[in-house]
């Protein structure tokens, strides 16, 4: 049963950052999946098992907060998968090769439901909201932050480089929306395939058949 204290958003330290990750995660799962405006705040609370209450007390700037955070939550988790790639392959082209795979294997999984949760959440609202659009376009530069780092290491060219870190990004986000789409991974597999024949002719290495 829920406490007065809970009814009032008033917990203690501990239940609280229980509660406020409950919250955060309950936002991201709903976008990601209905996107932010067919997402409503009692529905968050509902799929957090949090009261109404409490979502407005970690949360005072109400679904536009709810969907920064939600962003940020997004976009640690593809770094996070950017950063298994990249330690389990010192080659920057099979990495790249085994993130589309492990973005098939999630997307699958989740019966083709669960795409990019930072797409998602700021289409159709970040022209609406500043706070959301700046949340997005950060997550994609720190993702293309950590390609650029790998490449770099890698021997490619500075420019190249850079560039190339918007390629691998910008095609990985779209093939991973055309997978969702087509419910079938063949996109992101090709992408995979092409993404590193650019990676291994930009490290001046001869591409695989």
């Amino acid at each position: 049963m829920e406490s007065s204290a809970e009814r009032d958003g008033d917990t203690d330290r501990d239940d609280g950052v229980g509660t406020r990750e409950r919250i955060i995660r309950a936002a991201s799962r709903l976008m990601q999946r209905q996107g932010y405006d067919g997402t409503g705040i009692k529905q968050i609370a509902q799929e957090a098992g949090a009261a109404l209450a409490s979502v407005y007390h970690f949360f005072p700037g109400g679904k536009k907060e709810l969907a920064v955070a939600a962003i940020q939550r997004g976009e640690e988790e593809f770094a996070d998968e950017l950063r298994v790639a990249f330690d389990q392959e010192e080659d920057p082209a099979e990495a790249i090769v085994l993130c589309t795979r492990r973005l098939a294997e999630g997307l699958r999984a989740s019966d083709w439901v669960d795409g990019c949760p930072v797409t998602s959440t700021a289409l159709g609202s970040a022209s609406r909201a500043d706070d959301i659009q700046r949340a997005a376009a950060s997550a994609f530069a720190h993702w293309r932050d950590l390609v650029l780092d790998r490449l770099l290491r890698a021997g490619v060219d500075a420019d190249a480089a850079h560039d190339l870190a918007h390629t691998v990004i910008s095609t990985l986000e779209g093939a991973e929306l055309a997978a969702q789409v087509s419910r079938d991974a063949t996109p992101l597999h090709a992408a995979g395939r092409h993404l590193a024949q650019l990676i291994r002719l930009a490290q001046g290495t001869p591409a695989r058949s």
